[in-house]
């Protein structure tokens, strides 16, 4: 389930401050890119909406750096409408200080995860062509950017669990909820030194 508050909705004022704080900046000719893909044999419109770093002001400075120096903008979901997969949750442990962001340069799309713990490190959890992540989701027949991350508290893990007959014991820190908007999310978890998948129903 994704979380409640990626349903909730910017006032047109701060969204309009944001639009016009982002159109002067240097990434602005990348922030908002439109064309065409071919589906099924027939060619579709599609538009991918990214952020700029700056648009997250509470990324450490050693994380903002490292994407800096991978070029990265923030694609945003087509649902989106406050800045999102820039996730900051304990991911490693109980009480940790981590970081998820979705990096997107040069046409792919990265899941990279920061421990606190070894900030200039950071994990490649996923890297897919951004084009490969569009979904047709309205009237308009144009596709959007359908990749999303958000933290997963334990409460949120064993509430998606509840369809379980067995449940599988709560889990002690958070979890990464990977989604695909309308479609399916999974759980990724860091214990004992790996990332796996939390069993859901």
């Amino acid at each position: 389930m994704i979380p409640h508050c990626r349903r909730t909705r910017w006032t047109l004022l701060c969204a309009i401050s944001v639009l016009s704080s982002l159109a002067q900046g240097p990434d602005s000719q990348r922030l908002v890119e439109s064309g065409q893909v071919e589906v099924a044999g027939q060619t579709v419109p599609y538009l991918i909406r990214r952020l700029p770093l700056n648009a997250f002001p509470d990324l450490p400075s050693g994380v903002v750096e490292h994407l800096n120096q991978r070029n990265c903008l923030i694609p945003q979901s087509y649902e989106a409408h406050h800045p999102e997969n820039v996730v900051h949750a304990s991911l490693e442990r109980p009480g940790s200080s981590d970081w998820a962001v979705l990096c997107s340069t040069d046409g792919e799309v990265s899941l990279l995860v920061f421990f606190g713990s070894a900030p200039d490190r950071p994990v490649v959890l996923a890297t897919v062509p951004e084009k490969e992540r569009l979904e047709r989701h309205d009237s308009s027949g144009v596709l959007g950017f359908d990749w999303a991350i958000d933290p997963a508290s334990p409460d949120a893990v064993q509430q998606a669990r509840s369809g379980m007959e067995r449940k599988p014991p709560r889990p002690d820190h958070d979890a990464l909820a990977d989604v695909i908007i309308d479609r399916k999310t999974v759980y990724r978890f860091f214990s004992k030194g790996k990332w796996t998948l939390l069993d859901m129903p």
